[in-house]
């Protein structure tokens, strides 16, 4: 639960800092958000849901300054080209985008609106961003694996089944393309 709570505090200001240069008559911040999901995947509401309240926390509340506009493209990578085409079309302050398809197809589509990606493995080696400490361009945001990390996980596997003698990594090379 501290890791959704980190993740939706860690995009909010990211978002907020964008939506705060915006520059609009009505006052009301547009987010474009697209999701490599099902939009009923239960644990992606629950995401939204704690991003949304992270907001309103740092004031951006729903119908009086910020309006959402959501697209859920599943796992189809047309849906995907086709979700990233509309929310660009809508002119949003900021696009949210979740998963290393969505974003690329998102990139695809704009450069010039700025965005904010989660749930994306490797964005440097995917091209998405020149390194994480200064992602450059109109783009930022966090990976959901850091591999340094790989040495605590065998540490606490180690603690969790002591005679643990082999272990097997599931990689789909794919996702980041070199």
């Amino acid at each position: 639960m501290r890791r959704r709570v980190f993740i939706s505090v860690l995009g909010s200001a990211a978002i907020w800092q964008f939506a705060a240069r915006a520059q609009k008559s009505d006052g009301v911040r547009r987010v474009g958000v697209i999701m490599g999901f099902a939009e009923n995947d239960e644990v992606w509401q629950a995401y939204l849901s704690t991003f949304r309240q992270a907001l309103q926390n740092l004031g951006w509340t729903e119908g009086r300054n910020i309006r959402f506009d959501y697209r859920f493209s599943g796992e189809s990578e047309e849906r995907m080209r086709r979700m990233a085409e509309e929310i660009v079309g809508l002119a949003p302050d900021v696009i949210l985008a979740s998963t290393n398809s969505v974003v690329s197809a998102t990139l695809n589509v704009t450069r010039s609106i700025p965005v904010v990606f989660t749930w994306v493995s490797d964005p440097v080696r995917s091209g998405f961003v020149p390194n994480l400490h200064h992602p450059g361009g109109k783009i930022t945001g966090f990976h959901n694996f850091e591999p340094a990390i790989g040495g605590k996980w065998l540490a606490y596997l180690n603690q969790i089944a002591p005679g643990l003698r082999r272990v097997a990594v599931v990689h789909v090379p794919e996702i980041a393309p070199t």
